[in-house]
């Protein structure tokens, strides 16, 4: 599928998730058959634009294009200048946020909070739009069904944003009053397939290659969104993939594979965020890849006192050449850990 200038390998997409889609994930997610992927979310506040946290995620160092950059905020004027503070720092894409349901983003009204506010949401829209389309970037736009079940209105929102200009609408199955509890439901992202032209991507459970297909199926999307189900499991999208074009399931990848790319996406996270935050943030990347893995939790527990980066390197080095040697190939993950997961906006 296109996008703007660019024509996309596939249609799937790295859910924006604060604390997990840095450059790092994002770069692993690619190699392993995501065909686009979005970067965390940055405040569109001028004041935190020079702040470690802020720069680090809008760090796109060696990563290739496009460079799909999500903003949010409340305030029209500042968001088109958000937009095009990061288009000068590289963005070739521009995604809105309106889908994050955390209680620190909708308590100052910005992600999912947005929906309560129509003439608003689409205010900032329009001049997001306005600020990126005389520079030829495209905006696209993230957001959930709706406020609360009573007040659906992605439908109505997605509508009024394609005619303001918005090149392409993510749809999570899944309202503000929801948060991450229940199960998304598709009927809302069918619905808003059937009416827009432009592009729409389907986000939300989608933590198979089976559901993939099914999803697809069911919504009509052009594409998929998928979040959580790659924490500690990048090479779903190579899974999907497959399974999309043939209809038959990939082999679990070899154990010296994932130990390969776990250890290559660590050494990129160490050098994006230095020895001391780098060690700590790793963490749950590591606790991810090894959940439901025989003993991986007695590994994750004795990783999570290391604090230096050279031991947490050569410590999943070793567990990984250990399970190797029992297990060639990657045994199938048995259980999740709730505590270890991170929401997508």
């Amino acid at each position: 599928m296109r996008l703007g200038a660019f024509e996309l390998p596939n249609r799937l997409f790295v859910a924006p998730m604060a604390g997990v889609t840095d450059r790092a994930f994002r770069k692993l997610c690619k190699r392993l058959g995501a065909g686009y992927a979005v970067s965390e979310m940055i405040t569109s506040r001028p004041d935190l634009r020079d702040s470690r946290k802020t720069s680090r995620r809008a760090d796109h160092s060696g990563e290739g294009a496009p460079i799909a950059v999500q903003i949010a905020g409340t305030e029209p004027a500042m968001m088109a200048d958000a937009a095009r503070h990061e288009i000068d720092r590289g963005a070739q894409i521009v995604d809105i946020n309106m889908g994050c349901p955390a209680k620190k983003v909708c308590n100052k009204w910005a992600g999912s909070a947005l929906m309560q506010d129509e003439a608003l949401a689409i205010a900032i829209v329009e001049a997001v739009v306005g600020a990126c389309a005389p520079l030829g970037v495209p905006v696209t736009l993230k957001m959930r069904t709706g406020w609360c079940a009573a007040e659906r209105n992605a439908l109505r929102l997605a509508r009024a944003a394609e005619a303001a200009g918005i090149a392409m609408v993510t749809v999570h199955g899944r309202t503000r009053e929801q948060g991450y509890q229940g199960q998304a439901e598709y009927d809302t992202i069918a619905a808003v397939k059937a009416a827009l032209a432009i592009p729409v991507v389907a986000n939300g459970d989608i933590d198979s290659p089976a559901k993939a297909a099914a999803v697809l199926a069911r919504t009509g999307a052009d594409a998929l969104m998928i979040g959580r189900a790659a924490q500690g499991r990048p090479w779903i999208f190579r899974e999907i993939a497959h399974y999309l074009a043939t209809g038959t399931l990939l082999a679990p990848p070899a154990t010296h594979e994932v130990r390969g790319w776990l250890l290559e996406h660590l050494e990129e996270h160490y050098a994006l965020y230095g020895e001391h935050a780098g060690v700590r943030s790793a963490r749950k990347h590591i606790g991810w890849a090894v959940r439901g893995l025989p003993g991986g939790e007695d590994f994750r527990a004795a990783m999570n006192t290391i604090a230096e980066a050279g031991a947490q390197w050569r410590a999943v080095d070793r567990w990984f050449a250990e399970l190797a040697e029992h297990h060639p190939q990657l045994p199938c993950a048995t259980a999740a850990n709730d505590d270890l997961v991170v929401r997508s906006a």
